[in-house]
Formats: structure tokens, sequence, C-alpha cells
């Protein structure tokens, strides 16, 4: 690569970052004047080599800023300490994030203080409630401000920044890099792990279930356990498998509710390419994982959101979730409602996927080689 390449460093530290991020780097690749440069911080560190191993991504740099049960404190405090080397020593031109975790946070705000210009993919979306999600709402708003050049997924999110009054001219119209990722997985890479749930009940129902958020520690956590347990001693058709974040203060709690309980299966995370499996195979998937409602209308297969409210409005107007919260008795009640009532479920599983047709990253490399190039 030439010394005249224009430097793209991607900065990210967390398993959906990685996979929201691999095509897009393979399109930078691509390009005969870009080079791309790869610095993690390992924010999630088992789980984001998964998504690394899966899309072959080997980092230039590796922050490891992962310890147990860290803070919001420790992981900006430790990204912003340990990137500032590495920009002096590469000097990008421009520095990519992605979404809106504290790496991404944390990266944006480092290449502002080195005046290095930053671009914000997956940016304006908003709940307009800077507390829902936490601390991801205050993140990304903050990064859009940060951002000269804003990759919004949908027309909605692109409204949110216009509204905040971000110049039109810097925002784009891509469609989300969570369906390119989906699509690639999905039609070219042979699944790694083969579940069978449906051995133990041939014409059972599988509900697959994530649920993590910071926001839902306080207690929402065990009210979704509750409603695991009482769907499934409610419906002997129905195998639960949740998915269980490494996270203590979700691990501690689903381990103490919910092993050992009939129809209920907990799963350690898996690798994408595993994980995109299971959900096809999915009969309804709970969850409070925004690229996971991406994913669940992209595949067709009807969700309720683990939340009370979404940043993913989109796929809630087109009927492809829909919003339930924590409250157990709501989850039970709409879970029940398409389980057994076949006309809604097929209706849900009609609605129009908004979250893009798999081009997205095609399209932000274009704009950054037709914006600097």
């Amino acid at each position: 690569m030439s010394e005249r390449a224009f430097k793209v460093l991607l900065v990210f530290g967390t398993r959906p970052e990685a996979i929201k991020l691999a095509l897009v780097l393979r399109e930078l690749h691509a390009a005969e004047q870009i080079e791309p440069v790869v610095c993690v911080s390992a924010q999630h560190d088992e789980l984001l080599d998964q998504a690394l191993d899966v899309f072959s991504i080997k980092p230039d740099y590796s922050l490891d800023v992962m310890i147990y049960d860290q803070s919001l404190f420790h992981i900006t405090q430790v990204v912003l300490e340990r990137i500032e080397p590495v920009l002096k020593a590469k000097r990008p031109d421009l520095i990519l994030v992605q979404g809106d975790a504290n790496t991404t946070f944390a990266g944006a705000l480092a290449g502002y203080y080195c005046k290095i210009p930053v671009a914000h993919v997956e940016a304006g979306l908003r709940t307009h409630d800077k507390y829902a999600p936490f601390p991801e709402e205050m993140n990304r708003c903050l990064i859009d401000r940060l951002a000269e050049l804003l990759f919004a997924p949908t027309k909605v999110a692109r409204q949110n920044l216009l509204s905040e009054g971000i110049v039109k001219d810097a925002i784009f119209v891509t469609g989300n890099t969570e369906i390119d990722a989906l699509y690639f997985v999905r039609d070219r890479v042979p699944p790694r792990e083969r579940f069978d749930f449906r051995r133990v009940s041939p014409q059972g129902k599988i509900v697959l279930v994530t649920a993590h958020r910071r926001e839902s520690f306080a207690g929402g956590i065990a009210r979704i356990c509750q409603a695991l347990r009482d769907l499934a001693q409610r419906n002997n058709d129905v195998t639960i498998v949740y998915a269980v974040h490494p996270n203590p203060n979700v691990r501690e709690v689903v381990q103490s509710e919910l092993a050992k309980q009939e129809r209920i299966v907990l799963l350690d995370p898996l690798d994408y390419v595993s994980f995109v499996r299971l959900m096809e195979e999915s009969t309804l998937i709970l969850t409070d994982s925004g690229g996971i409602q991406e994913a669940g209308a992209a595949l067709h297969i009807p969700l309720l959101v683990l939340r009370d409210k979404t940043d993913r409005v989109e796929g809630i107007k087109t009927g492809a979730a829909r919003l339930v919260g924590t409250d157990p008795g709501r989850i039970v009640f709409e879970a029940e409602s398409l389980l057994r009532d076949s006309q809604a479920y097929e209706k849900m599983m009609r609605a129009e996927n908004p979250y893009g047709d798999g081009n997205a990253a095609v399209r932000i490399a274009k704009i950054i080689e037709e914006r600097y190039l």
C-alpha cells in the first residue's frame, strides 16, 4: 500500500460492532486508494474474538481494556488513554466507528481531540430518552455531534439527525450493515454448530431469547426470567432457548432463576454463524438487542422487544416486531398470542423488512471514496 493511501482507522470493541463493520472493512480493503487499519478495544473479549474469527479479521492494534464486571468509567477512560499512542503512530485520515457502545464514543472523542474526521455507521437512532437504552442513547447523540460523516440506516434515522440540526450534506441513508452481515453468513458461511431442539418434540416451537441490557440489571432480567418460566410451564409444545450473555449481572440471575427448569435450555454465547442458524430455526424471538431486532425483521421471524423503548422504531411500525417491555404478564400474553394465533403470526412474518437490502457496506465505502479521494 502506498504511503499516500488514505488511512481509515476502524475502532470497535464489541461483537455487534465487529459484525456490523466486517463487510465495511472488506469493501475498504477492496478500494485501491484506501488503507484500512483495525483497532479493537476488546471491550467484550471472548465475544469479540468469536466475530473476528467468523469474518477472518486480524486487528492491527488491541487496547485490551476488558476486566471482570467492568464499569462505564473504566471502559471510557482506558480506551482514551490507550488509543492516543495508536493515533500518533498511525496518523489516520479518518476514524470510522459504529453504533453506540462506550468504545465507539471514546473512539469518536479521541478523533475529535486529535482533529481527525470521524464517520459514524448507524447514526441517528433515537428513543429520545437519555436513560433508555443506557448509556447507548447519549453515546449515540454525542457521537453524532462529533462526526462529520453520518451513515443513517433508515430515513427515520436521517430525520432524527436533521431535527437536531445536523447539516443534510453530512447525512447518507445506507441501510443497516447488520443485514449485510446476516445475508453474507446465511448464504456463504457453512454452519459451525447445529441444534436439534425439535428432536425432543418434533412438532414443538422454539422461542429464542437474548436479554442483557444494562438498564435491565435492576430487576428487569429477573422479570424476564419469570416470564420465561411461566411461558414454559403453560405451553408443553414450547422449548425456550436462552443464549446467556457472560456479564455477571446477567448470568448470575439467569442461572439462579432458570437452571434446571423444564423446557428451558441455557446456552453459552454462540458464534455468529451458529446464532444465525438458530434464529432461522426459531418460531419466535424475544430480545432486547438492537441488532437482533434488525435480523428478525430481515429473516421474517416474529419478534418481541424486551425493552420499554426502542431505537428501532421502524420494525414496530411495519409490524415485524412488538414492544413488550419486561413485565412478565405482558411478555407471556404477547408470546402466547403469536404462538396460538396462526393468522396474527403469519401477518408478522409477512411484515416488511425496513432495515436494508444487504448493500450498506458497498454504499458506505463508495461514499468515503467520493468524499475524500
